[in-house]
């Protein structure tokens, strides 16, 4: 714990996680507040999970050309366009009345999306000595965790208590003062992307990269399906409030497995840690589908999330291990542009199949794609076999040198 300390009394630390918080708060809410908005206007939920789907389809599709941009030209220009962009746009959406205007304008507000995380996690590297690198990486990810889940919280409360509108308007204010305070930081002026050299391959070209778009497909497609299948549960049976509560406990759960995580770092590799997180995260997943929206959901969620708060933390490190050199961005992009994708199209799914059959078979389908994720990351092992090791002070530095301006 003392090592997280640390990390919190570094001013320019603190700087970071209090800049980007308010845009992270409305990227874990506006999926959910685009589902209320439409339900609430259209009346039905199949619609709203097209509605979401879309939205996550176009946000997802450009996250790598995103991430390309900004390994190109920097990060301040497009934190300073897209911010304020896509708040005006979530404002403009919360007008539509019409389905095709509902279905439309998500797609848009998906289009614009600024790349906050995507830029978050560069920074670390000259926020924190490299010692303190996977601690500082721990830490970013719990809160990236929690507020994903403590976003949607929100938006259900607002949403049901004062209408989606309240809560699509809370998003945009959100995203304005995140995105703009993290685009003035002097972190984010002093980063410079990595030289590349000629030789090196694009993404997609690499191996390990591809098992990790791979699985990838599978993990977005099973939570886009139990991002819609819980609260079309709840809402089916009438009892819609019940999803702020489950969402709330797994933030408890992602938070506590992503901080533990930090707290082993020193004593496992990333590979090894990742592999037993997950084959624990599929055990705790096979009841999912038996369970109802009260203690029995709960308590599964929640301990699935204790798995998955972990297994992010070590994620994040086996792609930086593996990934092609001047992809410090790109690399995180591309890997959300494909399971970003096939979690959209698993939300419109979710409505669909929440309408006219049952949730209970989106939360059926998440367990299976959380079986195939695992039987693809145990078969393809051998092409992960960079992340097999503690990351020493030396890659770090290395790192380190890569992503700094030395001129400021």
């Amino acid at each position: 714990m003392d090592r997280y300390i640390s990390i919190l009394k570094n001013r320019s630390a603190q700087y970071l996680l209090v800049a980007a918080f308010p845009a992270r708060m409305a990227y874990g809410m506006i999926s959910l507040a685009i589902y209320f908005k439409v339900q609430q206007t259209s009346g039905s939920i199949a619609l709203a999970g097209l509605a979401a789907g879309v939205n996550g389809v176009a946000g997802a599709t450009t996250a790598g050309l995103r991430g390309t941009v900004v390994d190109r030209i920097g990060m301040q220009i497009p934190l300073r366009v897209l911010a304020p962009t896509y708040a005006a746009l979530i404002v403009f959406f919360s007008t539509a009345q019409t389905n095709f205007q509902l279905v439309l304008f998500a797609g848009i507000l998906g289009f614009t999306a600024p790349p906050i995380n995507l830029s978050v996690r560069p920074l670390w590297k000259i926020t924190v000595p490299p010692e303190q690198i996977r601690v500082a990486y721990s830490l970013d990810t719990s809160i990236m965790n929690s507020v994903g889940v403590f976003g949607p919280l929100a938006s259900t409360s607002i949403s049901l208590a004062h209408g989606a509108d309240s809560a699509l308007r809370i998003c945009a204010s959100l995203m304005v003062i995140g995105g703009l305070a993290l685009s003035f930081s002097s972190r984010t002026k002093s980063w410079r992307p990595e030289k590349k050299t000629k030789g090196d391959l694009p993404v997609w070209k690499v191996p390990a990269m591809r098992l990790l778009m791979f699985e990838g497909m599978f993990i977005g497609l099973g939570w886009g399906l139990f991002d819609i299948g819980v609260p079309a549960f709840t809402t089916i049976e009438k009892i819609p409030e019940r999803t702020g509560v489950i969402f709330a406990i797994m933030a408890t759960g992602n938070v506590i497995g992503g901080l533990f995580a930090g707290m082993i770092s020193k004593h496992t590799s990333s590979l090894r840690a990742f592999r037993r997180n997950y084959t624990m995260w599929f055990i705790f997943s096979l009841p999912l589908v038996f369970t109802y929206p009260n203690w029995t959901m709960m308590t599964v969620t929640f301990l699935m999330s204790l798995m998955a708060g972990g297994l992010q933390v070590f994620y994040l490190e086996i792609s930086e291990a593996v990934r092609p050199k001047g992809t410090a961005v790109a690399a995180l992009g591309w890997l959300w542009t494909v399971e970003g994708t096939f979690s959209a199209i698993g939300s419109a799914l979710g409505g669909f199949i929440s309408e006219h059959f049952s949730p209970r078979y989106c939360l059926a389908s998440t367990t299976i794609c959380v079986g195939i994720g695992l039987l693809i990351m145990t078969l393809g092992q051998n092409l992960l076999k960079a992340a097999d090791r503690i990351p020493d002070s030396k890659s770090d530095e290395a790192a380190l040198e890569a992503n700094v301006d030395t001129n400021k």
